[in-house]
């Protein structure tokens, strides 16, 4: 345990997190690009780049200029490519500061080549072309042209060349092998026009771990990183750790007599006299207010009682008569050998471990171990 005086915070795991890149490199025999964009899933933007840069990782992905500018601000000066779209005003910080840009589209691409060349430098970019996610990308029939145009351009340097699988978590439908297909016969064409950049990659966590024809020069892997899985049907292998432990403490203990209210709204009403604590999260941190929540205090399961509020919320203390004030309880992690786990969170609110994680807000201090 991590000795604070804290009332709400992340505790999460530096050696885990570059373990798990150390598997990754071991399953896909590949280069990891480690993706780390917001806020790096919720764990820290800044001392997760370090992290996976020490990790092994040959170069971290982040999602906008913005998360690049902070990385370089606390001085980590590792390979990096901005995933998503940028404009022209951040083609002097990508020239100063060496990032690398994602170019989707002939507009943008003579936009950065005007800048770059009036600046005097060269921007390095990834052209990415679209086989079936129909976000960012050239439609890959235009791919051709599309990397004629930048290879023409000065100012440019076309490093790399990627695309997005929209359902490679779904390790099932089909839908991957159609958008493969797509590219690969995409890539045979850029071969033989001889236009294949050093670098070409494609496969998110789901992909590099279920579909080893995606895995190019290079994998791309986010949430599989941080040790959640990237769908119920798309389990992590053996050898992949989470690395957050989400926790808060109790700081009140209530008996509560029958027919009282509990919470706004009142949508919890007590039947007997309850013993009922209130624990320091709220939605203001990310805990939702969906019914049905549940956290962990020395080692029993509690449940949550009426509504969550802003900063605090109400716990059955029934069953655990030997709770105390400042007790620890956990919302994400293990404690007396039961588990809540983001997954399980994501499936009793509805959505995606993804969310449950990059929904954990700024005020939730992060406390890092490193014991790798």
């Amino acid at each position: 345990m991590i000795i604070n005086d804290h009332t709400d915070w992340l505790e999460i795991d530096l050696g885990a997190f570059k373990k798990n890149i150390e598997k990754m490199k071991e399953i896909t025999g590949r280069p990891v690009m480690a993706v780390i964009k917001a806020n790096a899933y919720g764990h820290g933007l800044a001392e997760i780049a370090k992290a996976a840069l020490q990790g092994g990782a040959s170069i971290c992905g982040v999602a906008r200029v913005e998360e690049a500018f902070r990385i370089r601000r606390k001085g980590i000066h590792g390979k990096m490519l901005v995933l998503g779209g940028a404009m022209a005003d951040s083609i002097p910080f990508a020239l100063a500061e060496d990032v690398s840009l994602t170019i989707s589209d002939p507009v943008t691409a003579k936009i950065f080549s005007d800048e770059a060349v009036r600046l005097g430098g060269v921007v390095h970019v990834h052209a990415k072309v679209d086989t079936g996610m129909n976000r960012l990308g050239v439609p890959v029939e235009e791919g051709i042209e599309f990397l004629r145009l930048l290879k023409s351009l000065p100012g440019l340097r076309v490093d790399g060349l990627f695309t997005h699988f929209a359902r490679a978590d779904e390790v099932n439908a089909g839908t991957t092998e159609i958008q493969l297909d797509r590219y690969n016969r995409f890539l045979t064409d850029v071969r033989g026009a001889g236009l294949l950049p050093p670098l070409v990659h494609a496969a998110n966590s789901a992909a590099s771990l279920f579909f080893p024809a995606a895995r190019y020069d290079m994998v791309r892997p986010g949430i599989a990183l941080f040790g959640i899985n990237p769908a119920e049907d798309a389990v992590l292998p053996d050898g992949f750790t989470p690395i957050m432990e989400w926790k808060t403490r109790l700081i009140s203990i209530k008996d509560i007599p029958a027919g009282s209210g509990i919470s706004y709204g009142h949508k919890y009403t007590t039947t007997h006299t309850e013993r009922v604590g209130v624990i320091a999260v709220g939605y203001a941190d990310g805990f939702r207010r969906v019914e049905g929540n549940k956290v962990l205090i020395r080692g029993r399961y509690a449940p949550v009682l009426g509504s969550v509020c802003m900063d605090q919320c109400m716990v059955s203390l029934d069953d655990i008569p030997d709770a105390r004030l400042e007790d620890e309880v956990v919302l994400i992690g293990s404690q007396g050998g039961k588990q809540i786990s983001a997954e399980m969170i994501a499936h009793k609110w509805g959505t995606i471990a993804y969310e449950v994680v990059c929904g954990l807000t700024a005020r939730l201090p992060r406390i890092y171990r490193d014991e790798a």
